[in-house]
């Protein structure tokens, strides 16, 4: 059984990409041969032999070194994926991140995953994108620095960041009780925003970030750390509507429309809440999916009108998660009187509103960014708690060009998930 040595600290700050895998496959410094093996072939060089015994840190640092993936002259602290303009194009980026302050926390990423938001963004279609840009804001890995005046965090935590890396702090929507940060008019979100010090927010395809303590989550420690990536975006996306509109009590009857990134972590979510689920889809294929895999209670496509009719009037509520043009109608008449609609999907073209359907059902539509940096937090414990996770397909980081055109066309079960620490070696 295989000890390694606890790295110092400046072991640790020589080798962050190492002492994260060290946290992941030996959290208490003692493995056996064989996952520590798996490891190395998985993120070192295969040819290495693990030892029995103890194992000193620079000795196990040297299993796992790996070419960089792009040098640059003058050196930099970081490495990334960017965009350069709004081709879309993404290439390796060296930059620099700064220095971990006393309030700072420094992450070694170890996986990303890809939001549908990052596509539009690195394409400028909703207007004011900044290149070069990074994208990533679902970004999961291992605590290696800490600031002086941190408490929440320590070096070998599992700790995250989502869609916020910083705010006003002082404003009635950063403020207890309302703690909704993504509503504040001084939010820096984690890519293509200016940073109050003049340089650009870069994300999470990149090998390590630096955030203020306040915007670092903890992770549970018993989901993957690639499943926990889109809880980050897609699972607070979907948690924090439930929530606000009071559709998170067992046994209400709520629909989802849309299985894909958002659909998808909407239904685990709900039947963690233990909700009674029908998916709402114009696509029959997806039928066994979402009954036999997902577990929803009931599947409804949307082009069946006898179907539909079948079942106005019985949800409480239902989350749309489509980012295409739609017809609101029907699903105004699937709801209950009082009933709740409520829109997280950003269609490119303005959805007409069913005036009439609305005021004879006396329905509620409304709207749902993400959620304030508690409320991600309740997520992710609640999501620990349930063992709930996204599904997902882990991706090196030279094959996210053809993920965006697979994306594209909806040819993604249900996430794709960069794995940073296997493919972009700093």
């Amino acid at each position: 059984m295989p000890r390694i040595h606890s790295p110092s600290s400046a072991e640790i700050k020589a080798h962050p990409r190492e002492f994260a895998l060290l946290r992941q496959v030996a959290p208490s410094g003692e493995t056996n041969a064989e996952a520590l093996q798996e490891y190395v072939k998985l993120y070192g060089e295969p040819s290495k032999a693990v030892a029995d015994g103890e194992i000193s840190f620079a000795d196990f640092a040297g299993m796992f070194s790996k070419p960089a993936t792009a040098r640059s002259d003058p050196p930099t602290n970081c490495i990334g994926y960017a965009a350069r303009d709004k081709t879309g194009v993404l290439s390796p980026f060296t930059f620099d991140r700064r220095p971990v302050g006393p309030k700072d926390v420094r992450i070694q990423i170890t996986h990303a995953g890809i939001c549908h938001s990052d596509l539009h963004q690195i394409k400028d279609e909703w207007g004011g994108s900044l290149f070069p840009m990074v994208p990533g804001h679902e970004i999961v890995g291992i605590v290696t620095e800490v600031g002086s005046e941190v408490t929440s965090f320590k070096p070998g935590d599992r700790a995250g960041v989502g869609c916020m890396v910083d705010s006003c702090g002082a404003c009635d929507m950063c403020k207890a009780p309302r703690c909704e940060e993504q509503f504040c008019s001084k939010c820096v979100y984690t890519y293509n925003c200016m940073q109050p010090d003049g340089t650009i927010a870069q994300g999470g395809y990149s090998s390590h970030i630096v955030v203020t303590e306040k915007f670092v989550l903890r992770l549970p420690e018993n989901l993957p750390l690639e499943v926990t990536a889109p809880l980050l975006c897609a699972g607070i996306t979907v948690y924090s509507p439930m929530k606000h509109f009071g559709l998170d009590k067992p046994g209400m009857k709520l629909g989802v429309v849309g299985l894909g990134g958002l659909g998808h972590m909407a239904v685990k979510i709900a039947k963690g809440m233990g909700l009674h689920v029908t998916v709402i889809s114009t696509s029959e294929s997806k039928k066994e999916e979402a009954l036999n895999v997902l577990k929803a209670d009931e599947f409804l496509v949307s082009k069946d009108e006898a179907a539909v009719k079948a079942a106005f009037g019985s949800l409480h509520g239902i989350i749309d998660t489509v980012s295409a043009q739609h017809d609101l109608a029907p699903l105004v008449g699937l709801l209950q009187v009082d009933g709740k609609l409520v829109l997280v999907g950003v269609p490119d073209k303005p959805l007409q509103l069913p005036n009439a359907a609305i005021v004879f059902k006396r329905a509620t539509v409304g709207g749902s960014l993400i959620g304030g940096i508690r409320q991600t937090q309740e997520m992710l414990d609640f999501c620990g708690q349930h063992g709930i996770g996204a599904s997902i397909e882990k991706i090196p980081i030279d094959y996210v060009n053809t993920a965006y055109e697979r994306m594209l066309r909806s040819d993604v079960r249900y996430r794709f998930v960069i794995d940073i620490q296997g493919s972009l070696i700093n």
